[in-house]
This record gives structure tokens, sequence and C-alpha cells, in this order.
């Protein structure tokens, strides 16, 4: 490595949060307009520069903060996206970063000192995304898909206890399609994704229906495998 070579000048670290909920029986993502150039008044994902004092994760839980004014949000790495040109300013990398929040728990700030606006967007009415955000977004929603069923990230939505037919309706939302009822049961209980309980919950005068909750699997997947 020759440090003097130009080749390794001007470059940064973009991080980028797909961060998504069920909002009143809608899948939507979370976006933020810019106030400032490049891409002024676009709606992106959130995210920003990278300090070179930060780690990616330090760096992800400062922008959102700064941009929407929310904390607490769990988020884990999906992806990165290294295409040179992804910036009009300089060259600079894409840490992908995906997460999945109650969006009750989050309270909008519509401006902020970096952002003019911040929304929940349904997924089939995304405007144009500033960047390639377009791209980042696509992938994060295909991982996602493939995560609900392989790991416990649907455990930010159901923190407790649920029936199955209230979790297959979310899944469906999020898969955009209807799935089998047995098979969805088998698929998530011989993976370890959740497990029955010995809790009911009776609503006027049906039946009781047995409780479901999720197990303590580990979430997190390794993309590069």
């Amino acid at each position: 490595m020759i440090m003097n070579d130009p080749r390794y000048d001007n470059q940064g670290l973009h991080v980028v949060l797909a961060l998504f909920t069920i909002d009143k029986d809608k899948f939507k993502v979370l976006l933020i307009k810019r106030k400032n150039q490049p891409f002024k008044n676009k709606w992106i994902l959130v995210g920003g520069c990278a300090y070179n004092t930060e780690t990616g994760e330090q760096a992800m839980k400062r922008e959102m903060y700064e941009k929407t004014r929310i904390k607490n949000v769990d988020f884990e790495m999906f992806d990165v996206f290294t295409k040179p040109d992804r910036s009009p300013l300089r060259r600079m990398i894409a840490i992908g970063y995906i997460g999945i929040s109650d969006s009750s728990i989050i309270e909008k700030f519509k401006q902020t000192d970096k952002a003019s606006d911040a929304d929940w967007f349904e997924i089939d009415r995304i405007p144009e995304l500033g960047y390639d955000h377009k791209e980042i977004l696509e992938k994060a929603i295909i991982t996602l898909k493939n995560k609900i069923f392989t790991t416990t990230i649907m455990k930010k939505l159901f923190p407790n206890y649920f029936t199955l037919p209230q979790l297959q309706k979310i899944y469906e939302k999020i898969m955009g399609t209807e799935l089998d009822r047995r098979n969805f049961r088998k698929k998530l209980l011989s993976d370890n994704i959740i497990i029955e309980t010995d809790h009911m919950q009776k609503e006027d005068n049906k039946k009781a229906t047995k409780l479901y909750k999720f197990t303590e699997k580990e979430s997190v997947i390794n993309f590069y495998k």
C-alpha cells in the first residue's frame, strides 16, 4: 500500500438505515427529506457520514438521533454498497443497516437541523429517492423477507405474547402474499423462531386462543455466508 497514491484520496463512509414498521396494517419504511445539497428536498433513508473516530454502529446511532431525534432503535448490518459514483461529492462507501420497530413508540420530529421532514412511507408508495437509496431499500426489503422466517427480528413488533393469526397477518403484510396457516405455524416452530406458552387469550364469546412468544434465538445473519 502506497499511502501517497492519489487514488486513495477523497473517500468517505456513509451509514444508511432501512427502518421498517407495520403501521395501520401497512408495511412502511422511515424516510427523511434532505435540507442540503446534494439531493436537497429529496427523500432518503435515514443516514449520513461517519466521523473517522466512530464505528459504523456509533455513526448510525448518532445520525439517527441528529436526523430524527429517535433513540434506542436496534439495527444490524446487512450489506455494503461500493459503487464509486454513488455520491456526487466524493467516493463514499455505504454500510447498509436494517431494523424493525413498533411505529407507536417512535415520535417523528418533522424538522431537525439536518432534515426538513420525516415520515413513514408505504413500501409500494415510495417517492423518488436521492443517492442510491432505491437500490439499498430494495435490497433491505429482500433481506427482511428472508430474515422474518430465519431470525427473531420480528420480536420488535411482538416483544411479549401473540396469537398465530396476529403474527401471520403481519408476516403477510411484509411478504405481500397470503400464507398457508399450517405451514406457517410448522415452519416457525420447527426452526425454533417461536414457542408455545401456557397463556391463553379470550376475546368476547370466542374460544380461548393459545399464545406464543419469540425465542431467544440470535437474530443476526452473516450476509457473507
